[in-house]
C-alpha cells in the first residue's frame, strides 16, 4: 500500500513505500592500484629504472677544457696548411713567369747551299767533292748555347758518302744567327758499284736525294748562370733534293731541318 507523509516543517509530501521499505544499496567495487610494468630491453630482461644523478663540475670544466684543446688544435692545423698551401702557389707563379721570360727553343737549322757535282759523271763517283752551307738560328730571349763538337754527314739512302767535323767550338748568343759553311771529300765509287747505279737512276727522273746529317754536342747558359755540368747531344736531319747537275733545288733551298735531342 502505498502511503503518503506530510513533513509538518516543510509542507511536502513524502513517499511513505521509501520510509518503510528502503532501496538496497549497491556494494562499491575498488579495483587495485594499477602498478607499472618495468620496461624491457631487446634481449627480455627488465631495464633499471633511470636516475637523475647531478653532474659534478669538475667533469664540466674537463668538457670544456677538452672542447678548448680540439678548437687551438683544428685552428693551428688549419694555419699550416694555409700556409704551405701559400708557399706552393707562389712557387708554382715563379716558375710559371720563369717558364714564360726564358721559353727555352731549340735552334733551327736551315740549308742554304748545297752541291754535290760529281754525279754529272757516267763513269762513276770519282768527283768527290760536296760543299754545302746552313744557317743556324737561335731564338731563345735569354739563353745562349755552346756548340762543343759539330760534324757532319753526307749519305745517299743507307751509304756514306762523307763526313767532316764543322769547325771549332762556338758560342751563340741568344737572338742570333750563324752561318756555317763546309767542304767534304767523300768517298769514290766506281761505275759498277750497285750505289752508283741507283744514284744514276735518281738522276735520269730528275732528282737525287740526299741527307745531311748533323751531331752536335751542346751546353746551354741561362742569362747570367752557365750550364757546365753536361752536354746534350743534338741530331740534325736535312733532306737535300739536288738535280742531275748536283746542284740544290730551289725548293730545297732555306729548308727547315727537324731537330732531335737525345
Amino acid at each position: 500500500m502505498n502511503r503518503k507523509a506530510i513533513d509538518v516543517s516543510s509542507g511536502t509530501t513524502l513517499s511513505t513505500t521509501r520510509l518503510l521499505f528502503p532501496q538496497p544499496t549497491k556494494p562499491v567495487q575498488r579495483l587495485p592500484p594499477v602498478q607499472d610494468e618495468p620496461m624491457s630491453n631487446p634481449a627480455g630482461q627488465p631495464s633499471q629504472p633511470s636516475r637523475n644523478r647531478p653532474v659534478s663540475p669538475h667533469s664540466n670544466r674537463r668538457y670544456y677544457a677538452s672542447r678548448v684543446k680540439e678548437s687551438l688544435t683544428g685552428r693551428a692545423t688549419k694555419c699550416i696548411c694555409s700556409f704551405f698551401l701559400t708557399l706552393l702557389l707562389i712557387g708554382a707563379v715563379v716558375a710559371f713567369v720563369l717558364w714564360l721570360s726564358l721559353r727555352p727553343h731549340r735552334p733551327r737549322f736551315h740549308i742554304e747551299q748545297f752541291s754535290i757535282p760529281g754525279i754529272k759523271q757516267d763513269g762513276g763517283f770519282q768527283n768527290t767533292v760536296i760543299t754545302f752551307n746552313l744557317t743556324i738560328r737561335n731564338p731563345n730571349q735569354n739563353i745562349g748555347i755552346f756548340y762543343d763538337h759539330m760534324e757532319a754527314q753526307v749519305y745517299y739512302r743507307e751509304t756514306l758518302f762523307g763526313v767532316t767535323a764543322l769547325g771549332p767550338p762556338f758560342y751563340q748568343g741568344p737572338k742570333n744567327t750563324t752561318v756555317v759553311a763546309s767542304r767534304i771529300n767523300g768517298t769514290p765509287l766506281p761505275g759498277d758499284n750497285p750505289v752508283w747505279q741507283m744514284v744514276l737512276a735518281d738522276r735520269f727522273t730528275g732528282t737525287v736525294v740526299f741527307r745531311l746529317d748533323i751531331t752536335a754536342e751542346v751546353r746551354s747558359k741561362v742569362a747570367a748562370i752557365y750550364n757546365g755540368r753536361r752536354d746534350h747531344t743534338m741530331h740534325v736531319d736535312c733532306q737535300v733534293e739536288v738535280g742531275p747537275d748536283g746542284v740544290i733545288l730551289p725548293r730545297s733551298v732555306d729548308r727547315r731541318c727537324p731537330v732531335y735531342f737525345y
